[in-house]
């Protein structure tokens, strides 16, 4: 990629009055190709696709049809929304406006959305990519626009369950690298596959294949607790089961944790986001039945997983300081039962 050239777009009002100033910023390598990206289109290779800078900001290059403007009509109106309870808004990435940004396919200056960076700070995080919903496509797309959501739908486990993964990384600890399987084998998974990777995605024994008996060791910490990522899926859903702001489509829960600090006996940094919002429509007084089911869904699943791994903790704490310790914390609670 040559020099990256940035206008900022300043909106004013409704957003269509905008005040052009071009900066041309010297140092190409100020904009690069993101490296935890799990599911979208991806620059790199000549290919169209987001950029990164090292000053936690993401840009995403705005579609050339109406999802583009959409996007933008969301991120807009949701920013000053004063409707939108202020403990909902982390989850739903910083919006810092649109910029002009020379593209990532060498087509020349290109709108952007400017975002939050949701993995700057994090060393090797492993993430899921998660599409909720049975129906990803808006009542208001086109016909052609329809079939196709539809198709994927059905050949995925959106219309069963949903939700679906859209793309995943582990990072696994014993050989220090990253598990990225590819998204067209992820998006056609079975219910009781993606459980297993759900349980694989919190296992200290994961390797560069599935674990077909993973031990769910860090399914406590990641998954559970006060600040664990079911716990923040039950705060959205809470909002979901009132809010009739929006409704949402094809839009994914973005879900990040560190291994290697659960590994260590320290905060995983677990969190979610919801990201994606080319096909928002508005809510005009009803609930979002469809978004609302799939993240009970997703509750679902975690929740069994969690009930199914009550000795996580004990095998946390074996992964971490061997296997005395387990055989005295085993010992002790053979002891209580008694």
């Amino acid at each position: 990629m040559g020099p990256v050239c940035i206008a900022q777009e300043s909106a004013y009002k409704d957003w269509q009055d905008f005040a052009v100033t071009t900066q041309v910023l010297a140092n190409h390598n100020m904009l690069k190709v993101p490296q935890n990206q799990v599911a979208g289109h991806q620059a790199g290779g000549g290919n169209l696709g987001p950029l990164v800078d090292d000053s936690g900001h993401f840009y995403k290059p705005l579609q050339g049809d109406e999802r583009g403007s959409k996007e933008v009509a969301f991120y807009t109106s949701f920013s000053l929304n004063t409707k939108v309870p202020d403990e909902i808004r982390k989850f739903f990435p910083i919006f810092y406006g649109t910029q002009l940004v020379e593209a990532s396919d060498g087509s020349g200056l290109k709108s952007h959305l400017v975002l939050e960076d949701l993995t700057l700070g994090n060393v090797n995080p492993s993430i899921m990519d998660i599409k909720i919903g049975s129906r990803t496509w808006s009542p208001q797309a086109s016909e052609d626009y329809i079939a196709k959501c539809l198709k994927k739908d059905r050949e995925s486990s959106s219309l069963l369950l949903g939700f679906r993964l859209s793309g995943l990384q582990f990072y696994t600890n014993k050989e220090a690298v990253f598990r990225k399987p590819t998204k067209k084998s992820v998006q056609s998974l079975s219910a009781e596959e993606i459980k297993l990777v759900l349980k694989n995605f919190v296992s200290s024994n994961t390797s560069t294949e599935l674990e077909s008996k993973p031990d769910c060791a860090f399914a406590s910490v990641v998954f559970g607790g006060p600040n664990g990522i079911l716990s923040q899926l039950f705060e959205l859903k809470s909002w979901f089961e009132d809010q009739t702001l929006y409704h949402f489509y094809s839009v994914s829960v973005h879900m990040m944790y560190e291994k290697q600090l659960a590994s260590e006996g320290r905060n995983p940094r677990a969190e979610i986001k919801l990201i994606d919002f080319a096909h928002v429509d508005e809510g005009r007084g009803v609930i979002d039945h469809n978004f609302l089911g799939g993240i009970c869904s997703l509750v679902k699943f975690i929740s069994e997983i969690l009930r199914a791994t009550d000795d996580c903790p004990i095998k946390a704490l074996n992964y971490l300081l061997g296997d005395e310790v387990e055989n005295l914390v085993l010992s002790l609670r053979d002891k209580l039962q008694k």
